[in-house]
């Protein structure tokens, strides 16, 4: 029989958990590819392993996972626009590309260095068998190969 802290211990997974972090190691199954059928479509809100995530289809096809909230003023990307390769913000039109980069602020002068700084958590995502796999460990910049799965 499992005493408290000993379930606790291994039932949760959010961030900085002894579970969450073992689990982090691994690609995740994150959502159907049917549930972001169409590029440039509307938002979708995930809660994985305890985060609040916004899930999008670019313009190119790829899919982004990232944090909710906006790290310019914590509005919800949820509510943000889908356009273009990446998702704008609706308080402040900041936007982001799917690798959690800010490639638009519209309200900076040209020659402005500021968006190189700004990322949002984002987290990488692959495409196999009708299902979107994400890698939500350490070193997400370069995750290991997704396992060959029938």
């Amino acid at each position: 029989m499992l005493t408290d802290s000993e379930n606790q211990l291994l039932c949760r997974v959010g961030p900085d958990t002894p579970m969450g972090n073992l689990i982090r190691q691994y690609w995740l199954p994150a959502l159907q590819s049917g549930d972001l059928p169409e590029k440039d479509g509307a938002p979708l809100q995930v809660r994985l392993l305890g985060e609040n995530l916004v899930a999008f289809r670019a313009t190119d096809g790829q899919v982004g996972l990232i944090d909710q909230v906006c790290p310019h003023r914590e509005a919800s990307l949820f509510f943000g626009r889908n356009e273009e390769n990446g998702i704008r913000c609706l308080y402040h039109g900041w936007k982001f590309d799917v690798r959690g980069r800010c490639t638009d602020i519209p309200n900076e002068p040209l020659g402005s260095k500021l968006q190189e700084r700004i990322r949002a958590v984002a987290y990488p995502c692959l495409e196999k068998n009708g299902i979107i796999w994400t890698y939500t460990g350490p070193n997400r910049d370069n995750p290991p190969p997704l396992p060959q799965l029938g």
